[in-house]
Formats: structure tokens, sequence, C-alpha cells
């Protein structure tokens, strides 16, 4: 099941970046010929964007994650604890050690980042380190290495980077059709086009949340199975996932556009809109671990 997920984890990455792509030619077309500055000309720019765009997420959107979040690297002399069982868990995994980083929040929270497990990072809030017991942190390292060695990691990268990416865009596009004068757009701009302009800007952002939310719950899922395995012990991070839903300290520095990359939501507040989660439900991934 799991080298499985490293195969479909590779081939989704691919098809990722073609309907990134996709969606962003579209967009680019759509928005040159409703704001007059010509259809092949805004496709053209949204291409150079796109692929500016592509190469800066796959080399550098790990580190973007990790600035955005606060996140401040740490070494074996200043918290030999988690070095040493993050070590332990790698060598079980058969991946490299990944690289450690500390937020200085007192939620209960992680995240696994990085392109490949050679280029990995791992970052947790002070609050899981202060809060959760031996066991129940192992279970939470566990998890993220999982992420680490499924591949997962890539994978997050480049949806929260694309999906900044898609919003960016489509703002700009929105900001900029109500600031031009009727007049400058010329009487020739098809009404069409300009409604499905007006389409792609509201519903692009939110066709990539659908794309974040199909894949998010089905790796959460899975990491935490993995994590279980590699630990011999999945009490461990159920437990942690209890204190994680009774926890009411919220993350500070999370965005929607990074929320997926967290072992839980950052956002606590649930209510219709915990549809849309990136996550499962804690009490549902609770009692998965508890049938193991």
């Amino acid at each position: 099941m799991v080298y499985s997920q490293i195969s479909v984890n590779k081939r989704n990455s691919v098809l990722l970046f073609l309907s990134f792509f996709v969606v962003l030619a579209v967009l680019g077309y759509v928005f040159g010929a409703v704001l007059q500055i010509g259809a092949y000309v805004g496709l053209l720019i949204a291409l150079v964007f796109s692929t500016f765009s592509a190469f800066f997420s796959y080399f550098f959107g790990d580190k973007m994650v990790l600035r955005v979040s606060s996140a401040q690297k740490i070494t074996k002399e200043q918290n030999s604890m988690l070095y040493n069982l993050v070590e332990g868990l790698s060598i079980g995994a058969g991946i490299p050690m990944p690289k450690l980083y500390l937020m200085n929040d007192s939620s209960i929270n992680a995240f696994a980042t990085g392109r490949n497990p050679k280029n990995a990072s791992i970052a947790v809030t002070k609050g899981t380190l202060m809060k959760l017991n031996k066991e129940e942190l192992e279970g939470v390292l566990a998890h993220e290495l999982s992420h680490v060695k499924n591949l997962d990691i890539r994978f997050m990268v480049l949806v929260a980077v694309m999906v900044g990416t898609i919003v960016i865009l489509s703002d700009f596009f929105l900001r900029s059709f109500m600031f031009t004068n009727s007049g400058d757009r010329g009487k020739n701009t098809h009404i069409i086009l300009i409604v499905i302009g007006f389409v792609l800007a509201i519903l692009s952002p939110v066709f990539t949340e659908i794309i974040k939310l199909a894949i998010s719950r089905k790796r959460e899922y899975l990491a935490d199975a993995s994590g279980a395995l590699l630990t011999k012990n999945p009490g461990g991070l159920a437990n942690a996932l209890r204190k994680i839903g009774n926890d009411h300290n919220q993350l500070k520095t999370a965005t929607h556009a990074t929320a997926h990359l967290f072992i839980s939501n950052p956002f606590k507040k649930r209510n219709w809109l915990s549809l849309f989660d990136t996550h499962p439900s804690l009490d549902s991934r609770v009692k998965k671990l508890e049938s193991m």
C-alpha cells in the first residue's frame, strides 16, 4: 500500500504540474482578451509566470513555507531528545535524517516539507514538545516522517505554492477589471469573454481548494497508518490527536495556503464549512488508529 502510494504521488506530481499550466494558460488567454492586452499576450504572460512559479515551488517552496511559518532551525545540542527521536525513527523508516525546525507557538502541531527525503525538513511547535509525552511525540514525528517517505512532502509544497499563484492571478484580474475604464476595454470586447473571465477569476481559487481537499484527506489517513506501523504503537498517535482536539490554542502563523501541510487543521473552528476541510476529522482518525 505504501509503495503504491509513492508511485501515485510521483504520477500526481506530474499531473499537478500539467493541470497547473493548463489552468494558468486558460486564465492568461481569457484575461488578456478581456483586459485588451491581447489574448496571446495574456497567454504568454501566464505561461512565463507559471513556469517561474513551478520552478520556484519545486526548488524553493519548502524554504518559503518554513519562513511563512516562522520556523527556526534547531540542532542536536539545542534539543537532543527531539533529535534522537527523529534520528531513530528515520533509521527505522530507511530515510535520511531530516532537518529539524521549531515554531515558537503554544499550540500542538507539526508539518513536514521538502522536495524529497534527501532535502526534507520537519517543524514542530513548542506546544507539541511541552504538552505531549514521549510516546505521543513519537507518534506525531512518525506521522510526519511517513509523509517524507511517501513523497507527500513534494506534492504538498507544490499544491501550497500553486494555489497561492492562482489566487494572486485571479485577484489581479478582478482588481484590474474593476479599475479599468469601460471605454478602455473597447467596444469589440465580447460580453461572453467578460463573463468567462469573471467566472474563472472567482472559481479558479475554489477549484484549487477542491484539489487540496481531494488529496489531503487520503494522505492523512495513510500517514497515520504508516506512522503507527513505524512506531508499532497506534495508541501514541491516537492519544496525541486527542490532545490536539482538546487544545484550544490556534497556530498564529497558519495560512489557508499552508493549512493542508500540518498534522491537524490549524484553524480550530469547525462548522458547516468543515465539509471543505483538508483534514479528516480527528475523531475518525483516532477510530481508525484504534482499529489497527
